[in-house]
């Protein structure tokens, strides 16, 4: 059960812009990206534009402004998977789901990310699915990996 986005920001002191990175960062842990009416709250609370929290917010990579997908896909960009043909397969994930890095499918079922290493160097390159490592791909798996989890809704 999600906690009211009230309740969470009320845990932190009104007009304490020190607080503004570990409320955003509460708010996604509980609701998995910041959306509009977060990032206007926020800003009402600790007394910052609108503007300014959301300014902050997109400096770092750390948050999402889409929710992520049922299926949510880490690609790893790390060096060895990188030299493994992580590039390919990133583009083959785009390809296959019709959606860009960064983005969610429009049914709301998959969602790809591009990440720095997921420390599986040894088995590169390497995919995430919901936590369930998928190692050693090549582009012609990746149809097949995505298929099952369409299958499994």
């Amino acid at each position: 059960m999600q906690v009211a986005l009230d309740e969470i920001i009320n845990r932190y002191k009104s007009g304490s812009r020190e607080s503004l990175l570990p409320l955003l960062q509460d708010i996604q842990i509980e609701y998995g990206y910041l959306n509009e009416e977060a990032i206007l709250k926020v800003g009402k609370h600790i007394k910052l534009p609108s503007s300014k929290v959301y300014g902050i917010a997109t400096f770092y990579d750390q948050f999402r402004f889409i929710p992520k997908g049922k299926f949510h896909i880490k690609v790893c960009r790390g060096t060895s998977c990188h030299m493994h043909g992580s590039s390919g397969i990133l583009r083959e994930v785009e390809r296959v789901l019709n959606i860009k890095e960064g983005h969610t499918s429009r049914d709301g079922r998959f969602s790809l990310e591009a990440v720095s290493c997921m420390g599986a160097c040894g088995s590169a390159p390497v995919l995430n699915v919901n936590g369930e490592f998928k190692t050693a791909l090549s582009i012609p798996d990746i149809a097949q990996v995505i298929d099952f989890y369409r299958s499994s809704i």
